[in-house]
């Protein structure tokens, strides 16, 4: 089975992505790349890996979902007590990756992380589900718990606590948004030769080049 593992592969066969067929604005790229991937991806297509980093240099990776973006940066929204939200805190320098297998695309932003304000988290919050808004307020999120039936008995004494009107948006509860100054596309093609073009933003520009594969 270890042997197995080294031959999984398969050939990368992407239409050519060139310089010559980018936009100059990368917002408008992801755009454009992201569409494709809502109408072609069955399954959370606005799935991304958000790395951060401790305040000893130790790297932290965990999937969460894309809420919004626009040509300031990406939105995503989550327990401001969690280990995520912490180690941005201390360190606002993270990085998102959208992988999109079945296109063969994969987008790469770097960037730093801050709070949205508190009335576009309400705005959002606003928009959950109940039981998403009680689960909020339920879950003290990256702490340990001593059994699933805890986790269940805080649920329950939420919907007791909030059983009549609206569901407010808990204090600890919000969003980030991460401002790029840097995005990669990559899109796979034949014999490991794939295209990768980056941009890098230098002061107010958008600066565009080609990586090596």
């Amino acid at each position: 089975m270890k042997q197995a593992v080294a031959m999984l592969r398969r050939e990368y066969d992407g239409k050519p992505f060139t310089e010559e067929n980018v936009h100059a604005d990368p917002i408008q790229q992801f755009t454009e790349w992201f569409d494709v991937a809502v109408d072609k991806i069955h399954h959370d297509p606005n799935a991304m890996i958000l790395a951060t980093t401790s305040a000893n240099g130790q790297p932290t990776t965990r999937t969460v979902l894309l809420k919004g973006f626009d040509e300031n940066g990406f939105v995503f929204y989550t327990n401001y007590n969690s280990r995520k939200s912490k180690q941005i805190s201390s360190n606002s320098n993270v990085s998102l990756t959208f992988y999109w297998p079945d296109l063969m695309r994969q987008i790469h932003i770097e960037g730093k992380a801050e709070k949205v304000s508190a009335e576009q988290s309400d705005r959002y919050f606003k928009t959950r589900p109940d039981s998403s808004k009680l689960s909020a307020w339920a879950s003290d999120q990256s702490s340990p718990i001593s059994s699933r039936e805890e986790l269940e008995n805080r649920l329950k004494e939420m919907e007791e606590k909030f059983d009549k009107g609206e569901i407010p948006r808990p204090p600890h509860w919000g969003g980030f948004i991460v401002i790029p100054d840097q995005m990669e596309f990559w899109q796979g093609r034949l014999n490991r030769l794939h295209d990768r073009i980056r941009y890098k933003k230098v002061k107010e520009a958008w600066m565009i080049e080609r990586l090596s594969p």
